[in-house]
Formats: C-alpha cells, structure tokens, sequence
C-alpha cells in the first residue's frame, strides 16, 4: 500500500495555532504532511524569519511528530508536489475573500498536473480572524501572542524583537 503524501504549503512567518489546527487535522487524513516554506513570497510583505528560520522552527514544533516534515520549495507548488509524489494539496480558508483566489490557483494546479487534488479546509472558529501578519504586527507592537503561536515561536519571536530594538 502506497504512503498518502499532503503538502501544506504558505510563508508560516510564523508558524500559528491556526497552522497547527489544519496540520494536526491534516494528519488525520495522510500518512506523512510536508509543511512547505515558499521561498517566494506571493504577496510582498515584510518577513520576521528568514526561510531557514521558519523551517527549523517547524521542525522544532513537530520534533515529536515523525509524519511531519518541514522543508521550503522554489517555483510552483505543483511541481514541488509531484517531485515528492504528494498528490494532496491542503489548503486553509479563513473566510470567503480567501476562496477566490485559493479556488482559482486550485484549478490551475489542476490544469498543470491533473492528477494533483486541493484540500481547502476551514479553520477552527476560533482561528478564523488569525493570521501570520497579524500575528507579526501585533508581535512588533510589543503586544502579547501566547495565545496564537507555540510557545517555541513565541520565545523565537520575542528574541527578534529584543535584537530589533535595539538596533
């Protein structure tokens, strides 16, 4: 029998609950999940982690979590997919403005490798609002994100902010 093979790729700078909620709900469903950093930012916005940074992060939160493995990619995710024989796409949804556009990369990637499936999966209620620049710009503005990030994340990030002010 075949291992079943997801990639849930996004920028995870940083890594969220929210991110935690469709990883840990992903491996319901497949055998092994690959968070997948892009290397190219699809939006231009102003990161807190290098791409080296964000993948070891994400080792580090699923260190004990042997079906998650945390890597970053170049070029399309649908390429990226296939080399890896990952034939799931998981792909989170907050709220109805996230659709348009994860619907139509959806059916592009489908026109590129048809055999690729897209899982859009919609957050826990209580993740919906959540997001990684929010996270980042409350983090920046010294306000407290305990309750949206691991608490390995969190101290990572505190140490950002620390070096950042005093610069």
């Amino acid at each position: 029998m075949n291992e079943s093979i997801a990639v849930y790729p996004g920028s995870f700078d940083p890594l969220t609950v929210g991110h935690d909620d469709l990883v840990q709900r992903s491996l319901r469903l497949v055998d092994h999940l690959i968070v997948a950093v892009a290397e190219t930012a699809t939006q231009g916005k102003a990161g807190l982690f290098s791409i080296e940074e964000r993948v070891d992060l994400i080792r580090e939160v699923y260190a004990d979590e042997p079906r998650v493995e945390a890597t970053s990619f170049s070029g399309l995710l649908v390429d990226f997919a296939q080399a890896r024989e990952a034939r799931l796409i998981v792909r989170g949804l907050r709220a109805v403005s996230d659709f348009e556009y994860e619907f139509q990369m959806a059916l592009m990637n489908r026109s590129l490798w048809p055999e690729v499936e897209v899982l859009f999966m919609a957050p826990d209620s209580r993740h919906t609002f959540l997001s990684s620049s929010l996270v980042r710009e409350v983090g920046r503005l010294g306000g407290d994100v305990t309750k949206f990030v691991n608490p390995l994340v969190k101290v990572r990030m505190d140490e950002r902010f620390m070096c950042d002010s005093k610069e």
